[in-house]
């Protein structure tokens, strides 16, 4: 549990107390049939690839977050504009919706990922966050990210980050707006961010049993990830039965792989390689996200 986290449960009680502060004080029957896992998940469900303060990752909903700098041919090349609209699932709860945009702009690609909470976990939760990523879609270049940025609103936390790429000089330059700081970290050449690496994976040849290796930077951290093509599995959503590819990622920091983070992706085993599955560990569970609708191109 984060600080953040902590300072929400023990919060004082007030005279006329928010709906988060009744969630936290179990003035809610729903609560009160949660577990105590399921009390955790309601602050790191729809974080935009948030997880708890010793592992956090910027890597989802859908963030999450695998792709590769290392050879291959092609399978696939983005350029046109795509629309995915996932569901959001904890177990059998459906916490939210998660929508995912790419617009092209001459030789980049625009993508914003939104993932706003529903139903259920709105009554003690509100969740309401938006990130941007400006990328390369050049063919020598494709996926560097130049431009990241993140607006969360989450419950009573706020967030409002920026972070600027300069591959020639290997920085990260990143910029907090609420609290106006900013900082320049050193990247790599394989540094991507949340957005821009979905977007990368889907360009690699995704063979079973392939292995790739990337870094991920999140403002705080730069991420060792590996991602292993693991087979191919039919996968059934409500828009019908998909054949796809599996792949898995791993992240590590010092040397230790984190035991939350770790997601896998059901990529469309075609020239679109569409995401059409999600599922992320944390440790309150897994989180899922299955495509339910959009709008991208058709096969063939």
């Amino acid at each position: 549990m984060t600080p953040r986290q902590a300072s929400l449960v023990g919060a004082p009680f007030q005279a006329r107390p928010t709906l988060e502060d009744r969630f936290w004080n179990g003035a809610f029957t729903e609560r009160s049939r949660l577990s105590e896992k399921a009390n955790e998940f309601i602050v790191v469900i729809l974080r935009g690839y948030r997880y708890p303060e010793k592992m956090k990752t910027k890597a989802l909903i859908a963030s999450l977050v695998l792709f590769s700098l290392s050879g291959g041919t092609s399978a696939f090349a983005l350029g046109g504009a795509e629309k995915f609209v996932y569901d959001v699932h904890w177990g059998a709860i459906k916490a939210g919706i998660a929508v995912q945009e790419v617009t092209p702009q001459g030789d980049e690609l625009r993508i914003v990922n939104t993932i706003r909470s529903n139903g259920f976990v709105s009554t003690f939760f509100s969740i309401d966050d938006r990130q941007e990523s400006i990328m390369s879609r050049e063919e020598n270049r494709f996926g560097l990210p130049r431009l990241f940025k993140e607006n969360i609103k989450e419950g009573k936390y706020r967030a409002r980050k920026e972070a600027r790429f300069n591959h020639a000089n290997l920085t990260a330059e990143s910029t907090d707006l609420l609290h106006q700081t900013e900082k320049a970290d050193p990247i790599t050449a394989r540094t991507y961010d949340s957005l821009s690496s979905i977007y990368f994976i889907r360009s690699c040849d995704l063979e079973p049993r392939r292995s790739i290796t990337f870094d991920l930077y999140d403002f705080k951290h730069l991420w060792k990830t590996e991602v292993r093509v693991i087979k191919r599995e039919e996968v059934k959503t409500p828009l019908g039965k998909f054949k796809t590819v599996m792949v898995t990622s791993q992240l590590r920091s010092n040397g230790s792989t984190s035991k939350v983070g770790n997601t896998t992706f059901w990529f469309t085993d075609d020239s679109r390689r569409i995401p059409v599955k999600i599922a992320t560990q944390l440790k309150v569970g897994e989180v899922t996200l299955t495509l339910v609708g959009g709008n991208f191109d058709k096969e063939g």
